[in-house]
């Protein structure tokens, strides 16, 4: 970042560079000021991916702790859609960017086109009998009477148009790919002003709105999201960055589709891995009661828009290691991995700073009941004990991806959730009698056990030579 600090209104400059439309090349000159480019508009993505749920527990709140535990309960069974959605993305993030390294960006729009045929059928596929089964899901998730009744219309709204979600994500992969991510922002800004907008109205009946409660807000986000992606369908149609997408969308190329979801086997499982072990966790908190619940459901929402951007700044890694490696450059994308690793660490030491010092205050921002807030604010103080292996987790993590070796992380992930965290917060929680803490200090010990693997994998440099199959299509 020096080369930015030598320049007189550097950063002004800087800032419309990195915000603006122009293209840039991420395979030669300076890497600090490569990852700044990336991450800028990747951190602000991330940042409004996660005021989506920030605002709907801000809102959802002042209907009380069923709505809450619905809201809470309800993102617990998302993680398993997201889960899809970005284990798909990650695996189109590989492709696109190996074929933009490559010059190739005929065979990028290829690749985005079969990303959004996934996207599609996925979305419906598993949409339709989520949607059918929302009151079911949430007992199963140990809901009770109350929330059921108030919950299942919001659970079946979220889950049943997930093809939405999907393809935010699926869209957005292509242009973190292409090295486009100024569009992925925008995408996600305009999303997130629909829904901040209809949230409260049609939460609680503002003006000539429906007062539809917690249901509202499904559908606030619902019309929010979708309207993100048909900025995204448009920009693509108009190749308003590097990549142009042209009908027919539904052209199945089995050869792309082929090495597309090879490549997504590794990465949704990667993520199924890591949100279902989310999803069991919620499922330990639940007997303790419906404040537990909530405290939790609020920390964790808490979390996620602190590590979101921690996870955009991951991003700059995975698409820096993919065009590199697809420009023949393995000695540059392995020092891109670690100069964003150091970036990170120093935003999540602040954010871990802040949760200790005002992890109360910011939980009651939500809540003005004192057992939920005294869960929320431990559930921020402990996890945030871990936030500095976090920082270097997800840079790891991505970097694997990036290159395409999606396999990896897979398996690091099965053993410190699944073989340490679960049982470790079961254990914790119920057998020693910590209660809700456990849970809270097993994601901690996990994350920082998984963090130390990675980097420990990463460094025998194996992920240099994963294999993505090259463009048949290409002249």
């Amino acid at each position: 970042m020096a080369d930015l600090q030598n320049q007189p209104s550097s950063w002004g400059r800087f800032l419309r560079e990195a915000l603006g439309s122009g293209e840039h090349d991420y395979t030669a000159g300076s890497l600090s000021r490569a990852i700044t480019v990336l991450a800028i508009p990747m951190v602000l993505e991330m940042a409004m991916e996660s005021i989506f749920a920030i605002c709907d527990i801000y809102f959802v709140s002042r209907l009380g702790d069923a709505s809450i535990a619905t809201v809470g309960l309800t993102e617990s069974l998302l993680t398993i859609i997201y889960s899809l959605a970005i284990g798909i993305s990650m695996a189109t993030t590989a492709m696109v960017a190996r074929r933009i390294g490559e010059r190739n960006p005929a065979g990028a729009a290829r690749v985005a086109k079969q990303a959004i045929l996934v996207g599609i059928l996925f979305g419906v596929g598993s949409g339709i009998p989520c949607a059918v089964f929302a009151a079911d899901l949430l007992a199963f998730m140990g809901a009770g009477e109350e929330v059921v009744m108030t919950g299942s219309r919001y659970t079946a709204i979220l889950l049943g148009t997930n093809v939405v979600i999907m393809l935010l994500f699926l869209n957005n992969a292509i242009f973190r790919g292409a090295g486009d991510p100024v569009l992925a922002m925008r995408a996600l800004g305009l999303a997130n002003g629909v829904n901040l907008l209809l949230d409260p109205c049609l939460i609680f009946g503002w003006g000539p709105f429906p007062e539809l409660g917690v249901t509202g807000a499904a559908v606030a986000t619902t019309i929010g999201r979708g309207t993100g992606v048909a900025y995204q369908l448009w920009v693509l149609g108009r190749q308003q960055g590097r990549i142009a997408v042209r009908p027919p969308l539904l052209h199945v190329d089995p050869v792309l589709m082929r090495e597309l979801l090879r490549l997504s086997v590794g990465g949704v499982t990667q993520f199924l891995i890591s949100t279902a072990s989310w999803v069991a966790l919620m499922r330990i908190v639940a007997p303790f009661g419906g404040s537990a619940v909530a405290g939790y459901t609020i920390a964790i929402r808490i979390v996620v828009f602190a590590l979101l951007p921690a996870w955009g700044l991951s991003n700059a890694a995975a698409t820096l290691v993919g065009q590199n490696l697809g420009a023949r450059q393995p000695i540059r994308a392995e020092r891109s991995v670690w100069l964003t690793g150091w970036y990170n660490t120093v935003f999540l030491g602040g954010v871990m700073l802040t949760f200790l010092l005002f992890g109360s205050r910011l939980v009651a921002i939500f809540s003005d009941r004192p057992e939920t807030i005294r869960f929320g604010a431990d559930a921020l103080r402990i996890i945030s004990y871990g936030y500095i292996f976090y920082a270097w987790g997800m840079v790891m993590t991505q970097a694997f991806n990036g290159a395409g070796d999606t396999m990896t992380p897979t398996r690091i992930n099965f053993v410190c959730f699944w073989l340490l965290q679960v049982p470790m917060a079961w254990a914790l929680a119920q057998q020693l009698q910590f209660g809700p803490a456990g849970v809270f200090w097993s994601v901690a010990i996990a994350e920082s056990v998984l963090a130390v693997t990675a980097i420990a994998v990463f460094r025998t440099g194996r992920w240099k030579t994963a294999r993505i199959a090259p463009d048949s299509a290409a002249s």
